[in-house]
């Protein structure tokens, strides 16, 4: 039987709130019987993906978000809390990604269902906290697919824990989810490394792409900061534009779960001073694509946004992906 400590808050481990005050006094979990298929409810596709990879036919994955939702911005309905009581066990990214659903997740685990956080998971110092972040990790940790590879193997040790019965299939599972990940991960060490040095600048809507700038060695410049609660100030989008002009930037990318309206002032801004930047294309940052196609899996995700950048940017990148697959079905 899990012990109340099984509940990670939603709040950073290095700022605890009364949230993390509220979770430590829950009572402890009841195990879930081993049985098939587990019901699991994911609040963002990004851990759905994974769960599903890993889980198979034993688990039932219903995800909340779905595409182009704002995970910062996202409150839990009635019917959202109907659906964490109703599933076996129920995953969040943690770190407040979802910061409006915290009280949420508290009523919900004070039932005594399983509630993990998975980010808040991991060891401290695979997260970063951006400077200016008043203490707050940064939660976009599945930019980085080494991280998120990591993040799979907690999310399959919990899986084991409520269905013992599954180790076998889950811990093959996740062997082949592992590769394919690092597959991933070598395609986009390699294409990165063709894009200029000079223009290995990414400008997004916000700060969601820190861990991708961490293993891959670009700069990343968001108009917002890590939540897109936060205002984009005039100043800010005066600097951008300055370092889009100064160092000849070709190219911004809007993101699909985040308005345009900003990056679109950018591109403006750099016209007036006489320099022509493109929007390099569309990137998901929280959240995936459309369900049933490759870019609504973990590994589409990321593929699609590795090879619109590199081509934007003037690297070098097959048109369909590493996989041949971007623009087609699962």
């Amino acid at each position: 039987m899990p012990h109340a400590e099984s509940v990670r808050p939603a709040s950073p481990p290095r700022r605890r709130t009364l949230l993390a005050g509220a979770l430590a006094l829950l009572p402890a979990a009841a195990l879930a019987q081993s049985r098939t298929p587990l019901n699991v409810l994911a609040t963002i596709a990004m851990i759905g993906d994974v769960v599903r990879e890993i889980g198979g036919e034993r688990t039932r994955v219903e995800v909340l978000m779905g595409p182009g939702v704002d995970p910062h911005l996202y409150k839990a309905t009635r019917e959202d809390v109907a659906k964490m009581l109703r599933a076996d066990v129920v995953f969040y990214n943690g770190l407040v990604l979802e910061g409006k659903m915290s009280d949420a997740f508290v009523r919900v685990a004070r039932t005594g269902k399983p509630v993990y956080a998975v980010t808040e998971l991991l060891p401290e110092e695979e997260l970063i906290e951006p400077e200016g972040a008043d203490g707050l990790y940064d939660p976009h940790v599945w930019m980085d697919p080494r991280a998120w590879s990591a993040a799979a193997g907690l999310i399959a040790e919990k899986l084991i824990a409520h269905d013992p019965a599954g180790e076998p299939v889950f811990r093959r599972n996740l062997a082949t989810l592992k590769a394919r990940i690092a597959a991933l991960d070598a395609y986009a060490e390699r294409a990165i490394a063709t894009i200029p040095e000079r223009q290995r600048v990414l400008v997004t809507a916000h700060d969601a792409f820190n861990y991708f700038a961490r293993r891959y060695g670009i700069e990343v410049l968001g108009i917002q900061g890590l939540s897109t609660e936060s205002e984009a100030g005039v100043r800010r989008i005066q600097e951008l534009v300055d370092v889009l002009v100064e160092r000849r930037i070709p190219a911004v990318f809007v993101e699909t779960s985040v308005s345009d309206r900003n990056v679109l002032a950018l591109v403006e801004g750099a016209a007036a001073r006489g320099h022509r930047v493109v929007v390099g294309g569309a990137l998901f940052s929280d959240a995936m694509g459309d369900p049933g196609t490759y870019e609504g899996t973990y590994i589409g995700m990321i593929d699609h946004n590795v090879t619109t950048i590199v081509r934007a940017l003037g690297g070098t990148a097959p048109e369909r992906g590493f996989q041949n697959r971007l623009g087609t079905r699962r």
